[in-house]
């Protein structure tokens, strides 16, 4: 989903933080200084930085500093440390740090502060739109279409039938972990009510995952569930995720 750029000089918090951002379905690129930072930033587009403050040839906050007097402070950077000061803190702020994490860092205010970043940076990639303003007498001299209501549950043109919300549900599309097609409808309806209910959850996770590229955050958010209980229910259902199959690219386990 995105390129990452993790700086630490631990190995350990390198490695745990790959792992959970892979997880997620981001590309993860490591650096354990400064000078390897520098090179990630040159080759490759990073939207997201890790930066540790402590590390032993430049710091964090020197190497904020730096780019953003270069003029390559263009992606959201989340400082780390597990010993700085307040005004350590706000000093990366001012400089401009998006957010700052304290170590040991908890798994969901480090999902949070990723996810907010990502879409920080995304709201200042995003090219400006002028806004439009409506006016009904201009509109209609100037022979531009109004829009039609419909009610709710049609489909569009005049003369498609309203659809009841179950007719709906039997006809959803469901994609597979390698995106092949499937439907809902195909389900199996003779089973007893417990392997139907089963084969229907699998299918609606399968969908899910698919459509959030391996996502768990975005799948928990989607479905309404808690990440442990999420976990819990796709072992359950049988879903295997070790392999990365519904990944952005990924291909179909054989």
């Amino acid at each position: 989903m995105a390129e990452i750029l993790v700086v630490d000089d631990e190995v350990g918090i390198r490695e745990l933080l790959s792992e959970i951002l892979g997880d997620e379905g981001h590309s993860v690129h490591l650096a354990e200084n400064a000078q390897q930072a520098r090179e990630s930033r040159e080759h490759t587009p990073i939207d997201l930085v890790l930066l540790d403050i402590w590390m032993p040839d430049t710091d964090g906050v020197t190497l904020l500093k730096e780019w953003a007097n270069g003029g390559k402070l263009t992606m959201p950077v989340i400082m780390m440390s597990g010993h700085a000061t307040i005004d350590t803190a706000v000093e990366a702020t001012r400089i401009g740090a998006l957010d700052f994490l304290e170590k040991p860092i908890a798994l969901q205010k480090l999902l949070k502060a990723v996810e907010q970043g990502l879409a920080r940076g995304r709201a200042q990639s995003a090219p400006k739109v002028a806004p439009q303003v409506y006016h009904p007498l201009a509109a209609s001299s100037a022979g531009v279409p109004m829009i039609t209501m419909l009610p709710v549950g049609a489909n569009s043109g005049p003369n498609v039938p309203l659809m009841s919300p179950s007719a709906q549900f039997l006809t959803a599309p469901v994609a597979g972990p390698g995106g092949s097609p499937a439907a809902v409808r195909e389900l199996p309806l003779d089973l007893p009510l417990r392997e139907a209910r089963d084969a229907f959850e699998r299918a609606y996770f399968e969908h899910h995952l698919s459509r959030e590229h391996g996502s768990m955050t975005r799948v928990a958010e989607k479905t309404g569930l808690e990440r442990t209980h999420l976990y819990r229910k796709l072992k359950q259902l049988g879903i295997d995720l070790s392999k990365g199959a519904y990944r952005k690219g990924a291909q179909t386990p054989q």
